[in-house]
């Protein structure tokens, strides 16, 4: 949002307040006088909203920045007020006048309207910067791919209120970086057209080597009224995007870290429980099926268990349909099922065609030890082996494995001869990794019922 310091944003704020109040009492009192909630609490809560709401940067500009961060503000900031409100009331004795159900429905009702608020200026600051009014000019400071995505973010996202006025190139000077913003080259040149044009935004697109360019713009505007923000490109040195966390009150930037939150990983994790007991007890039929094919095609143990790792390299037994006769293997060494592997008994040929033996994974799944989409583990004697062989290989247990995942839907699946075959498999692992969200889970799920199960590289 622009400057919203005046008297306007903070005039709405208080009939959300007010209006809020007055239609939690007639929801919760009707016509009835006696009961209802006194005046004095309504304009207690307005004053210490008045006082509180600044304290949260709701009056600041959030021009650039999530619109969710805002609302998750007004949320708290509203708590807050509800909160030194109830204090003040007790503290007064005043507590038995004030109804319980009358307060919820106030503070609901309020922190709706303070949101709905928000929503429509947004909306309606959307729609003038997409016009092209109401935009503030950057001037960026950079070179190279990083600059241009800079560049490009700005121009696909009109509705931040930025748009780019001049670029100095400091990288690669000789090359047309291809951009429609005026582009300087001199360092010189640069400074005089963000004074001559009173630009107030200047944003360094540089790497972090790039100390001497950074001091240098920094010492040039140090005593003027201009905004100084660094963008850095951490590309070429971080394995994730994992971006600027907060860290001991620090920030901090993930260079090698898993790019996904514990707290994000939440909904996987019950999505993950649920279908796992659904699977779990929808299947049983067919899990004791197969166990007597299994029983009944060779000696042995109806599952085979092997150990693998998990998130952050925990170790922990697999379950699977066993598929081969049992054999003898030197210590340390697994070796991989190949076409027409002697060792593969017919009813195992079968489930590892159709992906039935992968079943009692679920098992893993409810004991949390997997997921139902992640990379696929594979035996420990393996990882020792393509850790070394295969960049990025080790950090596909960022998070946990999964029965199915993005390699497998795309064909990645199955014997792993040659290590470029691995190498595709663990760059369509880190894919899932960089841009996991709960959606492109689902829609893994389906399409390894869809095509998943069935494919030539089973076997």
């Amino acid at each position: 949002m622009h400057s919203v310091q005046g008297l306007g944003p903070r005039s709405l704020d208080g009939f959300c307040v007010v209006s809020g109040a007055l239609l939690a009492t007639n929801i919760r009192f009707g016509e009835y006088v006696q009961g209802r909630p006194d005046g004095p609490h309504v304009m207690l809560a307005l004053a210490i909203a008045l006082m509180l709401f600044p304290a949260f940067g709701l009056y600041e500009s959030w021009r650039g920045r999530p619109v969710w961060r805002l609302f998750r503000q007004v949320f708290l900031a509203w708590l807050a007020v509800q909160a030194c409100g109830l204090l003040v009331i007790f503290s007064l004795h005043r507590a038995d006048l004030i109804s319980r159900l009358w307060f919820a429905y106030w503070t609901a009702i309020s922190a709706g309207a303070l949101v709905l608020v928000r929503v429509v200026a947004y909306s309606i600051l959307g729609k003038v910067r997409h016009a092209g009014l109401n935009l503030r000019n950057v001037a960026i400071v950079g070179g190279g791919q990083h600059c241009c995505d800079v560049v490009a973010k700005i121009g696909a996202t009109p509705d931040t209120g930025f748009r780019v006025a001049v670029v100095l190139n400091v990288r690669d000077v000789g090359k047309d970086l291809g951009l429609r913003a005026l582009t300087y080259t001199s360092f010189s040149e640069f400074i005089k057209h963000v004074r001559r044009e009173g630009v107030q935004e200047i944003w360094l697109a540089l790497p972090l080597s790039e100390e001497r360019t950074i001091q240098r713009v920094v010492d040039e505007f140090q005593y003027e009224l201009v905004n100084v923000r660094f963008i850095p490109d951490v590309q070429s040195v971080a394995l994730f995007e994992g971006g600027v966390i907060d860290l001991i009150g620090a920030p901090a930037i993930n260079l090698i870290a898993s790019p996904v939150s514990a707290r994000s990983l939440a909904p996987k994790e019950e999505f993950d429980r649920l279908f796992a007991f659904v699977a779990l007890v929808t299947l049983l039929p067919v899990f004791l099926a197969i166990a007597v094919a299994v029983k009944i095609s060779s000696k042995g143990p109806v599952f085979f268990r092997q150990d693998r790792k998990g998130a952050d390299g925990r170790v922990f037994r697999i379950y699977k349909f066993r598929t081969m006769r049992q054999h003898d293997e030197k210590a340390g060494v697994v070796t991989q099922a190949t076409r027409r592997d002697p060792r593969i008994t017919q009813v195992g040929a079968f489930l590892r065609r159709t992906s039935l033996d992968e079943l009692p994974q679920f098992i893993n799944v409810l004991r949390g030890e997997m997921s139902v989409v992640g990379p696929r583990p594979h035996a420990i004697e393996h990882d020792e082996v393509y850790r070394k062989l295969v960049d990025g290989y080790i950090h596909r247990y960022r998070i946990k494995p999964g029965i199915t995942g993005w390699a497998q839907i795309n064909g990645f699946r199955g014997e792993t001869d040659r290590v470029d075959k691995m190498q595709k498999r663990v760059e369509h692992d880190l894919y899932y990794i960089r841009n996991w969200s709960f959606m492109l889970d689902i829609r893994i799920v389906i399409l390894t019922v869809i095509k998943g199960f069935i494919g030539r590289q089973a076997y």
